[in-house]
């Protein structure tokens, strides 16, 4: 009465063997990675703006925990030059606050225990640096 079907289902899980996969580990190493790079990226960006030994420290704390994360490849380095102004400044600071909160999040839930204390030492630095530049 009906005909069987002949072809497979668009519904029809895909060949798991298909395309790569990767674990948990390997996610939460790519994505803390990430945001340690871009916070690498906003510390030399502040870096540039104001000099200072803390942020050169920083910044290179900051590339070797993206070498260790990546496999041993240097990420990129910025070499950003803008004028001075104190909002830049304050933004920048409270864009590298948030930043080192979700490397914090993140390197927690894999228990990365020496990117976690990085991130939280940002979270303080980058706070109490904001602070400072919105009361001056």
């Amino acid at each position: 009465m009906y005909e069987p079907i002949r072809t497979k289902s668009v519904h029809t899980m895909a060949d798991d063997a298909s395309y790569p996969h990767r674990s948990r580990e390997e996610e939460l190493d790519i994505q803390l990675a990430g945001h340690l790079a871009a916070l690498l990226a906003l510390t030399d960006e502040l870096r540039a703006l104001s000099p200072s030994a803390a942020l050169d420290d920083a910044a290179e704390q900051l590339a070797l925990q993206v070498a260790r994360l990546r496999g041993g490849a240097l990420p990129p380095r910025s070499a950003v030059a803008a004028a001075v102004h104190e909002p830049h400044l304050s933004a920048l600071h409270q864009r590298a606050h948030a930043l080192a909160g979700r490397a914090l999040v993140v390197a927690a839930s894999r228990a990365d225990t020496a990117a976690a204390i990085l991130a939280a030492e940002r979270m303080d630095a980058h706070a109490d640096a904001s602070r400072l530049v919105g009361a001056s």
